[in-house]
């Protein structure tokens, strides 16, 4: 562990006592680190604002007390500039198969985030517009010649193209980032964290990005439009999720291509870019054979 982050740690004027720090895995953008003193035990997220990727802490913050109070995310009991110390929970992580084989405990989840945490917002909250981050993403790794800026007109043109295929558009209050370490089973509920992409955006954003990164088949992603709409779904609805699914994979791409110029953390980024891309150009090439584009 960085000696740096444990001076932050111990630093903060909240300790009881000794502290034990450890290093939370799992992490991309953040350092995570589970602490316990004589009395409690938390987890302790450190990370500054990142304006390439539109990650303003403030933000975080804000949807991250409104989860609370919702109950689907752990307390905040501490924070400040850059750092927020949430409850522990004694949970089981998700994998991807957990994910696929849960979503009827998943979906009651994504309902909270979408339908209440807009009534316990305080303050001015993000607005995820996938399609605004795809351009600013391009503008981002023109500007710093990135070794992939031959393929960013590509990028742009199959944008423009998702973005018109799937409106028109539904907003509500979105996570943005459901990867299935994202979800914690305490035995009795399930919660979620790691609120630093959080705001308004579409629907199937997120559901897109949850069958996209936890390998669903056809017939889970039916199931899983089916349970959320509570509904068949018409073959409109069907392409404009899948037209989002595709965002949501462009998006992840392309933020491993920023994240191989601009992150610090010791992560495989390039492996990263290329597992995306490549899910990304399936999905976008299925949709041209179908002649949905």
């Amino acid at each position: 562990m960085n000696a740096n982050y444990s001076e932050v740690i111990q630093s903060l004027n909240i300790w009881s006592g000794e502290t034990d720090i450890q290093v939370l895995g799992g992490g991309i953008t953040n350092h995570n680190f589970v602490v316990t003193d004589d009395n409690k035990k938390v987890v302790v997220r450190i990370g500054q604002d990142i304006p390439e990727h539109l990650v303003i802490r403030s933000n975080e913050l804000m949807a991250s007390q409104a989860a609370n109070k919702v109950g689907i995310s752990p307390k905040i009991l501490h924070h400040e500039k850059g750092i927020l110390v949430l409850d522990f929970i004694e949970s089981k992580t998700y994998d991807p198969e957990l994910v696929r084989n849960n979503v009827q405990k998943i979906i009651p989840l994504i309902k909270k985030v979408h339908q209440e945490i807009p009534n316990h917002l305080i303050g001015a909250p993000m607005i995820f517009w996938v399609f605004h981050v795809i351009r600013n993403y391009a503008n981002f790794l023109e500007d710093k010649k990135s070794k992939h800026i031959l393929r960013i007109p590509e990028l742009l043109k199959s944008c423009k193209h998702l973005e018109k295929l799937s409106a028109p558009h539904e907003i509500v209050y979105g996570h943005n980032d459901l990867l299935a370490a994202n979800f914690l089973d305490d035995g009795s509920k399930l919660w979620l964290v790691d609120w630093e992409y959080a705001g308004f955006n579409n629907p199937l954003f997120d559901l897109g990005g949850l069958a996209s990164n936890n390998d669903f088949s056809s017939e889970q992603e039916i199931n899983l439009l089916e349970e959320y709409f509570e509904k068949k779904i018409t073959d409109k609805l069907w392409e404009q999720y899948h037209a989002m699914k595709c965002s949501s994979l462009l998006r992840e791409t392309m933020w491993s291509m920023v994240s191989e110029i601009s992150s610090s953390l010791d992560f495989d980024y390039q492996q990263y870019t290329e597992e995306y891309y490549s899910k990304y150009k399936e999905s976008y090439d299925s949709l041209t054979k179908k002649n949905v584009l």
